[in-house]
């Protein structure tokens, strides 16, 4: 075997190599032409002769057989070095008199796109054929074999053309659109792909400049050819024509503002959506696109527009990696804001909640707050905002969304809807790279239905777009040629182009061995730095994109002077740049050059680095909250080489403080993490301590999921192992609940575990919760009148008199006086039980409201009153209640879905948007009463008139309760079953004997409320 590794060619575009993924140099002039030739004659024998015409020409030297001779001999030791001498070897062949070229489909992109255009028309289903030709389509980079190939060109102008046809029809048109314009622009008297491309910019909604390319495409062929368009272009031009006009995206500015090439409409858009505000309106705006696409850049001009107008601009940017502070961009933002407030009113916003993101305190008695406590926060936010505004109009910039925790995209969603007048909010964020997460995908939801809200998507750049920004850059035109490569190697990609038009103006080519990639720029820049440079600007990649230079030097052990004198190169290269804030900052010009600085790190270097950093962090740092983050973060990539109890403190520390934040998803990362730390190195104390506050944040959540409740099997074994008694029974609890919430197979055992524990423990908060669990219980398995006496008891029994970490911060006990007054309703006094949550309902507090609203609808629903159910839920979308983001609002949406459906308000719609919640929130993973939802459900496909899927609900709700054993909906499934009997017109002693089967096992189980509606149903 002679491979030396994996060859792939391109020759659709500029002849191209790699071994291995490296591009390997294909030689002189002449010998890459002769391997072009033999490339794009794949697979078929081309003799000497015809290589030698296709070469010299007439112009052939005498010595021309011996030049293509030395050629292939030179050419199979570029791609086969290990290849014995006068062997034909895997790829070039002697056949006869000429040479014979073979690769398969993975290795020459000409052999892919053939078999994808050959499967394209091979198909019958158009779907598929597009798929073949797109694929097909995206292997193209330019003129085939670098302008040396026209016939293959026109198999690719021919794939064009028959993929739009499938596109327009089939209205998938976006995908054939890059190279439609690509083919355009190498073919620019090639009607029928003009006229395609007139065609597809028509249908894609951009009629003026379909409109322009048929108007330059005409001027052209009667200034160079002297004729008319042709058939195709003329109807192509109609078809635009006869379409409605599209709204304008902008009106756009005489030329481009501020060099901001390509993105004079989105700039236009954004412009207007900004000085609205500025004028005493709100507004919304987002900005997407790829990493370099130009995101930063227009917010950057937003903000001077708004500067312009007087406006303050407070910026906050998010950054990557696990290190990152919770809240981190409004730790920025609203800083400056209370910056901008005169000093009493600065001393009051630092010294509110509003202060503790601002100048974040020690937490260590703190209790974690609340989901009420992030609602008031967040309340505290807007009337910052409202302050600040009412001085002086504000625009608010958050750059990199993507990155953003959850607590701050919680913080974005509630400001977005209740943003002051005069206040705009600009965002810009990846939409790809990473994959946009569910919360992000909600808030961009939510914010859209904002009203003065504009979302704008920058995508790539076109050739005559690249060629001004290379202009721009270069101070010279770049010709067609060098355009092309740079649009080709960019994918029209800004930062790309910029990068590589830095390159050539500092005089290197584009020509072999010049990187298609920014990791690859970076890489090239980096090359001429010295190695203690190099070392500086990877530890500074790992602290983040704004690099303290007093955190780099102690990690370094280099002095600052020293620092700013050897990273002085690595500016001038345009890797870094000066902080925009801080003088003591550099930044990177760009996340991508950081990232590619840390990918050329050798992984156990990085794993160094991060120790290096963390060290530094602590010494610099050593007791400020602010870094708890970002240095537990650090402790943990360095794995091994952290002593494990240093890193499990830093976890829970960090843990904690995101927890304070109200960043719950940051905390439990963090937890988690110092849990795995600890159980693998013995540390039980400091696991139960992580455990502890992990269980503190799932209660908050009301997160109970499977490995949740894992987590607390194991911290109940651990403080019974260190003899801390009373501990273990709060996570006996707490695993009991979560273990009912989530109908866990098993809870029934638990609840016994926890029953039999109150029994003999003299902890009154035992005693407390064994009466709340066992209560619990009976109403699960359907003993609705001993589950109220037992939890009637529990309510007025014991107090907890010893305080434990849970009981002082989880809110234990549980959740007994809710529970009482459901099964007292169930049990028949409905009366009662609404008195007793009315008690709840606190003025002006929302959470209260939620909770009322919560159990109101539930126990209305139980007793059939709909109208009671419906002013319950309508006060939960008039108080906007969603924006606590409680987990009881999914049984609220059902509920509500209830009382619209019987009370005659679209039941059929009512009901299926039931079916839908239910699926997503309730049925998958099953929660806490899916059988009695799934009896709902019917009950409103009844009122729809639909017996077959009240009938199908019924079914589903029947099988929930088998399978999960939790029968206090029994009755109601039963008088529900009558009512479907007497729909369907059977007779009347058969759904009078279903509905007296209702009534007489709801009696047994003591669920009087369904006894009475099946008694008033055989009465009615």
């Amino acid at each position: 075997m002679h491979s030396v590794g994996e060859l792939r060619f391109q020759v659709l575009g500029p002849v191209r190599l790699w071994r291995d993924g490296t591009e390997v140099d294909t030689g002189p002039r002449q010998q890459a032409l002769l391997l072009t030739l033999l490339l794009t004659r794949v697979g078929r024998p081309v003799g000497t002769a015809e290589l030698i015409d296709l070469m010299w020409g007439e112009q052939a030297p005498t010595s021309a057989l011996n030049v293509i001779q030395k050629y292939v001999g030179a050419l199979r030791r570029v791609l086969e070095p290990r290849l014995p001498a006068r062997e034909d070897g895997a790829y070039l062949h002697r056949r006869g008199n000429g040479y014979l070229f073979t690769a398969g489909a993975g290795t020459l992109d000409l052999v892919s796109f053939r078999e994808h255009v050959a499967a394209a028309g091979a198909t019958r289903e158009p779907d598929a054929a597009l798929d073949h030709y797109l694929e097909a389509l995206e292997l193209w980079r330019g003129p085939a074999g670098g302008g040396t190939a026209a016939a293959l060109d026109d198999e690719f102008y021919r794939a064009c053309t028959e993929a739009t046809a499938l596109a327009v029809a089939s209205d998938r048109i976006e995908r054939v659109l890059p190279a439609l314009q690509l083919a355009a622009s190498m073919a620019p008297f090639h009607e029928p792909v003009q006229a395609a491309l007139v065609t597809v910019l028509g249908a894609a909604g951009r009629q003026a400049e379909a409109l322009a390319r048929f108007r330059t495409v005409r001027e052209r062929l009667a200034d160079e050819l002297g004729i008319d368009p042709g058939p195709a272009l003329r109807e192509a031009h109609l078809r635009v024509l006869a379409q409605p006009a599209a709204p304008a995206a902008g009106e756009k500015p005489a030329g481009p503002m501020s060099g901001l090439v390509g993105r004079v409409e989105e700039f236009a858009v954004l412009r207007r959506t900004v000085e609205g505000a500025l004028a005493g309106r709100t507004a919304v705006g987002i900005v997407e696109g790829e990493p370099g696409a130009g995101k930063t850049r227009l917010l950057q001009e937003a903000a001077a527009v708004a500067a312009r107008h007087d406006a303050l601009v407070v910026w906050g940017r998010c950054l990557e990696g696990d290190g990152t502070p919770s809240m981190w961009p409004w730790e920025q933002a609203l800083g400056r804001l209370v910056e901008s407030l005169p000093a009493p009113a600065r001393e009051k916003w630092l010294a509110s909640e509003v202060g503790g993101i601002l100048e974040p305190r020690d937490g260590g008695d703190r209790t974690v707050p609340d989901g009420n406590a992030q609602f008031r926060l967040f309340e505290q936010v807007v009337a910052l905002v409202a302050q600040a505004s009412a001085q002086r109009r504000v625009l608010l910039i958050l750059d990199d969304l993507q990155w953003a925790d959850v607590a701050s995209l919680q913080l974005f969603h509630h400001l977005a809807g209740r943003l002051p007048r005069g206040t705009a909010m600009v965002a810009a964020l990846r939409d790809r790279a990473p994959t946009l997460s569910p919360e992000l995908s909600r808030v961009l939801a939510t914010a859209s239905r904002v009203p003065g809200h504009r979302r704008l998507r920058l995508g790539p750049l076109d050739v005559r777009d690249v060629a001004a920004l290379v202009r721009n850059e270069v101070g010279q035109d770049p010709g067609d040629e060098i355009t092309r490569a740079v649009h080709d190697r960019t994918a029209g990609n800004p930062f790309f182009v910029l990068e590589l038009s830095r390159l050539l103006s500092e005089g290197g080519t584009l020509g072999a061995g010049v990187p298609n990639t920014i990791r690859d720029v970076v890489r090239s820049r980096m090359g001429g730095l010295d190695e203690q440079t190099r070392d500086l600007l990877e530890v500074a990649a790992l602290i983040g994109r704004d690099v303290d230079l007093r955190l780099l030097a102690r990690a370094t052990g280099t002095g600052v002077g020293d620092c700013m004198d050897r990273l002085e190169p690595v500016q001038a290269l345009g890797l870094l740049e000066p902080g925009p804030d801080d003088p003591s900052a550099l930044r990177f010009a760009h996340d991508l050059v950081r990232e590619s600085v840390s990918e050329a790190t050798a992984k156990q270097r990085i794993v160094r680095l991060h120790l290096r950093v963390a060290d530094a962090l602590e010494q610099t740092h050593a007791d400020d909250e602010v870094v708890a983050e970002r240095l537990a973060y650090h402790l943990w990539a360095a794995g091994p080489l952290t002593e494990p109890a240093r890193a499990a403190e830093a976890l829970i520390r960090a843990g904690r403080c995101a927890a304070n934040k109200l960043a719950f998803d940051s905390a439990t990362r963090q937890l988690r993490h110092a849990v795995q730390v600890t159980r693998s190195s013995g540390l039980m104390d400091l696991e139960l301590a992580a455990l502890t506050l992990l269980a503190v944040v799932a209660r908050r959540q009301a997160g109970f999921d499977a490995s949740t409740v894992d987590l607390l099997e194991r911290a109940e074994y651990l403080a019974r192992s260190l003899d801390r008694e009373a501990e273990a029974a709060d996570f006996l609890f707490i695993r009991t609940m979560g273990a009912y919430t989530a109908l866990e197979k098993d809870r029934g055992l638990l609840a016994r575990r926890m029953h039999e524990l109150g029994r003999t423990s003299p902890d009154p908060a035992v005693r407390r919760y064994a009466r709340q669990t066992w209560g619990l219980h009976q109403w699960d398995v359907g003993n609705v009148g001993e589950a109220v006496r037992t939890l009637g008891e529990s309510d007025s029994g014991d107090l907890p008199d010893a305080e434990t970490p849970l009981r002082r911060d989880g809110s234990i006990p549980g959740e007994g006086p809710g529970w009482w007054a459901v099964t007292a309703a169930l049990h028949g006094d409905v009366t009662a039980a609404l008195a007793l949550v009315d008690t709840w309902d606190t003025p002006g507090d929302p959470y209260a409201a939620s909770v009322w609203v919560y159990y109101t609808t539930m126990i209305a629903s139980m007793a059939g009153d709909a109208e009671l159910a419906r002013r319950a839920g309508d006060r939960w979308v008039s108080e906007d209640l969603d924006r606590l983001h409680a987990q009881i609002g999914h049984y609220v949406r059902q509920s509500r879905c209830w009382a619209r459906a019987l009370t005659g308000d679209d039941p059929a719609g009512a009901a299926a948007e039931a079916e839908e919640l239910l699926a997503a929130s309730l049925a998958d993973p099953p929660q806490w009463g899916v059988a009695f939802h799934h009896a709902l459900v019917a009950e409103m496909w009844l009122a729809a008139g639909h017996c077959d899927r009240a009938d199908a609900a019924l079914c589903r709700a029947g099988e929930a309760m088998r399978e999960y054993g939790q029968r206090y909906a029994e009755g109601l499934c039963l008088l529900l079953k009558a009512r479907l009997l007497q729909a369907r017109g059977e007779s009347v002693s058969v759904f009078r004997a279903a509905a007296e089967e209702a009534s007489r096992r709801s009696t047994a189980g003591g669920a009087l409320l369904f006894a009475r509606r099946a008694e008033q149903f055989l009465h009615a």
